[in-house]
This record gives structure tokens, C-alpha cells and sequence, in this order.
């Protein structure tokens, strides 16, 4: 049961990741860098949260734990 909440947070993570970095990209984010120094709030909070989960996922899944 824990490697399968492993699994999940692994995806879930590589899927923020991917669609931080896709929002971070955007026209939107393009502007607020170009005003305000960083990208949007939305797309660094998606890329934290996405590297943390993945993380999570990853740790889950290399424990060498026998049940």
C-alpha cells in the first residue's frame, strides 16, 4: 500500500513539475518577470510543490524496508 502512495506522489509530482515549468514559461509569467523580477506565484508554488512530491515519491519508493 505505501509503494503505491509513492507511486502516486512520483506522478503527481513530475506532473506539477511539468506543468509549473509550462505556466513559469508562459506569456503571462514572461510579463510578470519583465516587471516584477520572478516568474508568477501560481507556476513557483507548482514547481515547489512538484520537486516536493517527487522527492517524497522517490524516498517512498528507495526505502529499503521489508513488510
Amino acid at each position: 500500500m505505501k509503494k503505491v502512495i509513492s507511486v502516486a506522489l512520483l506522478v503527481g509530482g513530475i506532473l506539477l513539475l511539468y506543468f509549473g515549468y509550462q505556466e513559469y514559461q508562459s506569456f503571462g509569467s514572461e510579463v510578470n518577470q519583465l516587471f516584477g523580477g520572478s516568474g508568477s506565484d501560481k507556476a513557483i508554488w507548482m514547481l515547489v510543490g512538484g520537486g516536493a512530491a517527487t522527492i517524497g515519491g522517490l524516498v517512498g519508493l528507495l526505502r529499503d524496508k521489508p513488510t
